[in-house]
């Protein structure tokens, strides 16, 4: 495949959809529009494919989409979207591929993340590495080799589903805390520290506590080099960098603590590229596939 191919990448959210077109890393045109948590399958898909209409030109070679919840990737049926209860078992890689008459590649959106990571941006030198999301839940995308690894139903990595304390990762590590500890979401909470609130600053060290913890089960079970943080909390790392660095420091293996990598995301669009990363990676597998056929 040529680096200069022009690629559609989609993110498909539970609140919006972001459409772009990607090209040798750079997002070239772009829209956004919201989708409402009661529409209809079809109509949240005439949307998506209308979009796609207003982007795409000839020379587009392909499409890949991320969205958050499961998807049969070799089908490309999407069986939920988090907040769209409408959602479940679309035919979505069918009707996309039928109507464009170009292949599509889907898969859970914390893999688009990192597969953005990886492509585009600081992961590129690794050949193991996560991207945790942090944001309202708390979910992580997995490269093992230089592949990504989905597992079934394109759900590696929903760490957020594990027991933790009194209930799951995803209670402590998303914005469900902040809304118990003080009310607030997240972003409220960061206003606050940015103003030396001592509250705030307390809940933001509690919370790099358990970020920690789950980064300690994460090391247990993949043992990556490098580790990249995303999500709207993750721009108050600096809040909880120091708490998170500090439970990490308990982990019995420290020849792996000493050399992983931890690192927040700065990258623009990593969505978009990451779905365009993700429709690189697909095809060039599918290609090398039918070489040994």
């Amino acid at each position: 495949m040529h680096k200069e191919e022009k690629i559609i990448g989609i993110d498909i959210g539970g609140t919006k959809v972001h459409i772009g077109i990607v090209q040798a890393g750079k997002v070239l045109k772009e829209s956004k529009f919201s989708t409402s948590a009661n529409a209809s399958k079809t109509q949240i898909l005439g949307k998506i494919t209308r979009g796609i209409e207003q982007l795409i030109q000839p020379d587009v070679i392909g499409i890949g989409i991320g969205v958050p919840g499961l998807v049969d990737e070799k089908l490309g049926i999407v069986h939920n979207v988090q907040n769209i209860p409408n959602w479940s078992k679309v035919y979505l890689k069918d009707h996309l591929q039928s109507y464009f008459e170009k292949p599509v590649y889907i898969t859970n959106d914390a893999n688009i993340f990192v597969a953005g990571i990886k492509k585009y941006g600081a992961g590129k030198k690794y050949n193991n590495l996560v991207g945790i999301t942090l944001g309202t839940g708390f979910g992580a995308g997995i490269i093992i080799d230089n592949t990504i690894y989905s597992g079934q139903y394109s759900s590696a990595g929903e760490y957020g589903g594990i027991p933790y304390l009194d209930k799951t990762l995803e209670d402590y590590c998303g914005g469900k805390f902040f809304q118990q500890k003080l009310g607030i979401s997240g972003k409220e909470v960061m206003a606050l520290a940015e103003k030396g609130n001592a509250k705030a600053l307390d809940i933001f060290q509690q919370y790099g506590h358990h970020v920690g913890n789950a980064i300690k089960i994460i090391l247990y079970s993949i043992s990556p080099q490098a580790i990249f943080l995303g999500g709207s909390i993750a721009k108050g790392y600096k809040y909880f960098k120091e708490a998170m660095e500090e439970s990490i420091k308990d982990f019995p293996f420290k020849v792996i603590t000493e050399s992983l990598v931890i690192e927040r995301v700065h990258m623009k669009n990593t969505a978009i590229l990451g779905s365009a990363a993700i429709f690189q990676m697909r095809l060039k597998k599918d290609e090398l596939l039918k070489s040994f056929i």
